[in-house]
């Protein structure tokens, strides 16, 4: 199941030091032999699911974090798209090669889409780095293959259908790995996956959440985008609440977030390149509100700031609080010490092309942040509504996805030689996301359990 995905990419002539680090990649299998990284032993000490959930919820605002458990509640998948600490210390107990790229830290399905480029174009690609710090590839690699499986799982499918759509993935890192470590490092940089490119996929467009990004048309006549709803007044547009995922702060909270954010602009604005400065500058801010965002990131703090520059002229962005990677306690502290900037960096590196408005800024105390566009021509899998065959495929560009992004920063070559030319390695890995599935089933039994005791708040959700 599954099948290639070709990239745009030229292809020259491959570096002079790749047979040096194929080399190095196939010597390689003799101490970390490929068959190492099928299998997964859960620890018997020092594995406390609910202990690595709250240590993670360390420092979010409390009142939102009931909203994040009824999330994960609702249903493995779910659970598993919240728990990326808990996989992260479990895969630094995993065999492990050595070699290091700038990995994503949260490479499940979800985390793949659709978006607008600075250029127009729309690139299929990775879409969310929070935890991106320099890590071993095998951890983002072993991430994506064990959601398909849960995800697979949720869908109803059977597990030798789950096993093929994880290997689909690894396939499709593989082969793209593969093509990358022929190439020189420049065409590696320039290789994308233009979303044109997957009618396969996108013919059907029942299993995807289109966001416009066409102010005009879009906002005209007090139109509610899929994030964030827009009023339009005498003087323009408001943010409209819708609580408790969108909401004003009121009285002291108001002035609060008001000083933060006018702080944490003028420092954000000195992250972004001399060009865009005088683009950022010809809006001014409008409104701002406290916006609740995806599972992992429930209880950090998150505004929505509108700015306008004209009447009908409007930009959303998004303003993220960064916190430490839940790669770090495992991988090595980052080289960044404001983690808005390891956000933005790591998200350089990885994606084929960035958001026009990426850029950081350090808030008050010790909090960091970093802004970006809220919705620029997104497109969101809706990954309930896929069939076997359509997970497959969309498996397989996820796989091309990462390895492209792992190919700018990582040893292509040498990853590419430890791969081999066959898909051993895939059934290897399929092995792992197999049993890394049935453990997440039971962490999340261990999760449901917890709420039914009441050690786990999820507010007025039904456990």
């Amino acid at each position: 199941m599954g099948s290639k995905r070709k990239t745009d990419s030229p292809r020259n002539a491959s570096p002079p030091e790749a047979p040096a680090a194929a080399e190095q990649g196939r010597a390689l299998r003799k101490r970390i032999p490929r068959k190492a990284h099928s299998v997964w032993k859960v620890a018997t000490r020092g594995r406390d699911v609910i202990g690595m959930l709250r240590e993670s919820e360390r420092g979010r605002i409390a009142e939102l974090l009931p909203i994040r458990h009824a999330r994960m509640l609702q249903s493995p998948f779910a659970f598993y798209r919240g728990g990326a600490a808990i996989m992260a210390h479990d895969l630094a107990r995993t065999p492990a090669t050595g070699l290091r790229v700038q990995a994503g830290g949260d490479c499940h399905p979800a985390n793949f889409g659709g978006f607008a480029t600075p250029e127009r174009r729309v690139l299929f690609d990775l879409n969310d780095f929070d935890e991106t710090l320099p890590a071993p590839w095998e951890w983002d690699l072993k991430r994506l293959a064990a959601g398909f499986v849960v995800a697979g799982r949720g869908n109803g499918l059977g597990d030798a259908r789950c096993r093929e759509i994880a290997e689909a993935a690894v396939r499709g890192y593989s082969e793209s790995l593969r093509e990358a470590a022929g190439e020189s490092p420049l065409d590696a940089w320039y290789r994308r996956v233009d979303l044109d490119a997957l009618p396969s996929i996108t013919g059907d467009p029942s299993i995807f959440e289109f966001a416009r990004r066409d102010v005009r048309e879009a906002l005209a006549d007090a139109h509610v985008d899929a994030h964030v709803p827009l009023r339009r007044t005498r003087g323009g547009f408001v943010l409209v609440d819708k609580p408790p995922l969108l909401h004003h702060p009121t009285g002291k909270g108001e002035r609060r977030l008001r000083t933060l954010l006018d702080a944490a602009m003028r420092r954000y604005r000195v992250s972004l390149p001399d060009e865009r400065r005088v683009l950022f500058d010809r809006y001014r801010l409008a409104d701002l509100a406290i916006k609740v965002v995806g599972i992992g990131s429930v209880g950090t703090l998150c505004a929505v700031a509108l700015f306008v520059a004209g009447r009908d002229d409007t930009l959303l962005l998004q303003v993220k609080e960064a916190r430490r990677s839940v790669l770090e306690p495992y991988a090595g502290r980052s080289r960044y010490p404001d983690h808005g900037q390891r956000v933005v960096v790591g998200q350089r590196l990885m994606q084929a092309a960035s958001d026009l408005f990426l850029g950081w800024c350090p808030g008050p105390g010790s909090r960091h942040f970093y802004v970006r566009q809220l919705n620029d021509a997104k497109l969101k899998p809706l990954l309930e509504r896929f069939d076997a065959r359509q997970m497959a495929e969309y498996a397989c560009v996820c796989g091309t996805v990462l390895a492209n992004a792992h190919a700018r920063s990582g040893p292509a070559p040498a990853i590419a030689a430890y791969l081999g030319g066959r898909h051993r390695f895939a059934r290897r890995v399929a092995d792992f996301a197999a049993a890394y599935a049935d453990q997440n089933e039971a962490d999340y039994a261990r999760f449901r359990r917890a709420v039914k005791e009441g050690a786990i708040d999820v507010g007025d959700a039904a456990a």
